[in-house]
């Protein structure tokens, strides 16, 4: 899809054909406008003409001032109104990582588009730091609004919270008063979303704190807590392994998921081979152990609702729960086959 209408390297080309040797030199290596597409640093061009990094800087800052100042850059200013009003339908401030690809996929052509960003009076560049992504913006007013509505939605989340990308955004909205009509699309919520470091997805498009294992997965107790939770229900961990390997395309030995759960508090051992997940309310323990917290817990209950709550618990069979039962150094039923633990 043809997101412009002018050719970025034409523009470039008429623009910077003013400059002297080594000003033009400076500005197409440090844009990465040469045909090999790199960005060089001070250092890499000081180097080159014998000259130090803040002689260099000068020398872009001198070059940038007078492309600015020359006929041929006003000559070309409809290039850079249609990239203001581009940005302008993307949500009035992006991410680079997302700007530059929905432009081109042509990285050389991102590049050229990086340069008119840098160069032109409408666009504000906000330098990578320590909560977001480098972003360009061409509204102040906007870009302030989102920036504190990221900070808020942050500040709301709970370390273990995985929300759905549609309750995400609904949030999103609730947090930002007063934005305009046209910014309160779906897509442009998710570009936003994307400008945050403290905010990210999982592979299954739930969000959540970027800091959370449940979002940012490290290794096969992370992929692991990520299947079984949608899988809902306690899994052998062959299955586990199976899933992970399915699902992420990442080849995961039995022996290799069965030690990373059994280390994980998040896991329980519900089974033989069988785990759970400690927030859907299984306990660790014996079978003996779970029944009698139960009935301390419940008071006296009938033989099949021992077993129901049982399995709530833990996954054991129902053969095991009635052998433990039936044993009277731990139990007793009274007259109305109700079971209290001794």
């Amino acid at each position: 899809m043809q997101t412009i209408s002018f050719k970025p390297k034409k523009v470039t080309k008429k623009i910077i054909s003013h400059l002297t040797d080594r000003s033009f030199d400076v500005i197409m290596n440090r844009f990465g406008l040469t045909p090999d597409g790199k960005r060089k640093t001070l250092e890499e061009i000081g180097k080159k003409y014998k000259i130090t990094r803040e002689r260099v800087r000068q020398i872009e800052d001198v070059a940038l001032a007078a492309i600015k100042k020359s006929d041929a850059y006003k000559a070309e200013q409809a290039a850079f109104e249609e990239l203001k009003q581009l940005m302008k339908k993307l949500g009035a401030i992006v991410a680079e990582h997302d700007l530059l690809p929905y432009i081109s996929k042509d990285k050389s052509t991102q590049n050229h588009i990086h340069f008119f960003l840098t160069l032109g009076e409408s666009f504000k560049k906000h330098r990578e730091d320590e909560h977001f992504h480098a972003r360009f913006s061409v509204d102040d007013e906007v870009g302030e609004k989102v920036h504190q509505t990221l900070k808020k939605l942050y500040a709301s989340l709970d370390d273990e919270d995985l929300i759905p990308e549609t309750e995400m955004i609904k949030r999103f909205f609730d947090h930002m008063k007063d934005i305009s009509e046209q910014y309160r699309d779906e897509e442009i919520a998710k570009r936003w979303l994307s400008m945050s470091k403290d905010i990210a997805k999982n592979p299954f498009g739930e969000w959540g704190k970027a800091s959370s294992p449940n979002v940012r997965t490290r290794g096969v107790k992370d992929y692991a807590f990520l299947v079984m939770r949608r899988h809902g229900s306690p899994m052998h961990f062959k299955e586990v392994a199976n899933s992970i390997s399915k699902t992420f395309n990442k080849k995961v030995h039995y022996a290799t998921c069965h030690n990373e759960l059994i280390k994980d508090s998040r896991f329980v051992l519900v089974g033989r081979g069988m785990y759970a997940l400690a927030e859907w309310g299984y306990k660790a323990g014996i079978a003996r152990e779970v029944i009698r917290d139960i009935l301390k817990r419940e008071g006296p209950l009938s033989k099949n609702d021992v077993i129901t709550k049982v399995n709530k618990e833990r996954y054991f069979k129902k053969n095991t729960i009635l052998v433990n039962l039936a044993n009277p150094k731990y139990f007793k039923s009274d007259k109305n086959g109700l079971y209290s633990a001794i």
